[in-house]
């Protein structure tokens, strides 16, 4: 969805919209959405500088990192972003701080689609997790530890490490 920053009025614009993506938008390859992304967007002019605040929802699907078990992730999150004119985007030499959470459109556009996709993949967590405590799997017999199916001895040494041990006694 493109916006025309000439035709944002005085009072800014208000856009409410599902976007409907791909999951190979996604950058969590095994990421699957679940429910439309909901974006809801208020868009403010005040000179060159075009303020942009949203919240986006939805609920996608990941596989846990530990036990390979899918899970629903919900997705409840806000940003504020700055977008500048690209003629200033070229005069800058060096970035500050402050200059971090500067954007900067082009032919005097700008892509929501875009801001709401990377909004989107931002809120994924670096490992996805079913739950913070998780075991994962045993590596014995491959049952999901967490659900009390493993009775398998997990103390087990290593044989080629079973010299190591007569050192750490002394």
């Amino acid at each position: 969805m493109i916006i025309d920053l000439e035709r944002i009025p005085k009072e800014g614009l208000h856009v409410d919209r599902y976007f409907e993506l791909e999951n190979g938008e996604l950058v969590e390859e095994e990421a699957i959405l679940l429910e439309p992304l909901h974006a809801q967007i208020d868009l403010c002019k005040q000179g060159q500088e075009i303020s942009i605040k949203g919240k986006i929802t939805t609920v996608i699907s990941f596989i846990c990192s530990r036990c390979l078990a899918p899970f629903e992730f919900k997705v409840d999150a806000e940003f504020d972003l700055v977008f500048l004119p690209e003629e200033l985007f070229e005069l800058k030499e060096e970035l500050s701080d402050d200059d971090l959470d500067l954007f900067f459109y082009f032919q005097n556009q700008i892509n929501l689609r875009e801001i709401v996709l990377e909004q989107l993949n931002l809120t994924f967590p670096m490992k996805p997790l079913c739950s913070p405590d998780c075991q994962g799997i045993c590596p014995v017999c491959g049952q999901i530890i967490s659900e009390g199916n493993c009775h398998c001895q997990q103390n087990l040494t290593d044989p080629r490490l079973e010299k190591l041990k007569t050192f750490l006694k002394r």
